[in-house]
């Protein structure tokens, strides 16, 4: 790997901001809404531009009603970023939950066969953490997007650096065979 050395600062990066998350949850939490109340913008104003990349009215007519949906959408979070808060967390547990039922039937179906206990045991993991998170609703608001988005933000570094540790030993082990 050439870069490797960048990889290695920005995992560095990412677990410091880990960190950072872990020690005050509400700003990260606040910060994970920010940042999906700008993208939801963003998205909504490049389906606007594309709307007239589209062929046909009824393709241009979806991607016109839902770039204005997506604009409405973070705006809303933007302007009112507790309300926010209280959605998107409320929205997780329901994914959650809904990952987790999703998990179980698979586990039981014969796709799932080799992994029937390992998908079971992942789709109990959701149903718990959903259930844990709408258990103590809405006070598990107000950290728990930021935990998960620390959390997030240690595996990638972790990951990152194991990345650029690697690439750094295969450019090394490159070199000598090529000397």
């Amino acid at each position: 790997m050439k870069y490797w050395f960048l990889w290695l600062i920005v995992g560095i990066l990412s677990i410091v901001a880990g960190i950072l998350a872990l020690a005050n949850p509400f700003a990260a939490t606040l910060t994970a809404e920010l940042f999906a109340g700008y993208s939801f913008i963003a998205i909504g104003i490049l389906m606007l531009i594309s709307a007239f990349q589209s062929q046909g009215w009824g393709a241009r007519i979806w991607a016109i009603l839902l770039g204005i949906l997506f604009i409405v959408g973070g705006y809303n979070l933007v302007a009112q970023p507790l309300a926010g808060i209280l959605t998107l967390t409320a929205a997780t547990a329901g994914l959650l939950i809904a990952i987790g039922i999703f998990r179980l039937v698979l586990a039981f179906s014969p796709a799932a066969e080799g992994a029937r206990w390992i998908v079971a045991i992942a789709g109990v993991i959701s149903l718990v953490l959903g259930g844990m998170i709408f258990a103590n609703f809405p006070e598990s608001s107000v950290f728990i997007l930021g935990v998960f988005l620390a959390v997030e933000l240690l595996s990638n570094g972790v990951s990152l650096i194991m990345l650029a540790l690697d690439g750094r030993k295969a450019k090394s082990e490159g070199g000598a065979e090529a000397a």
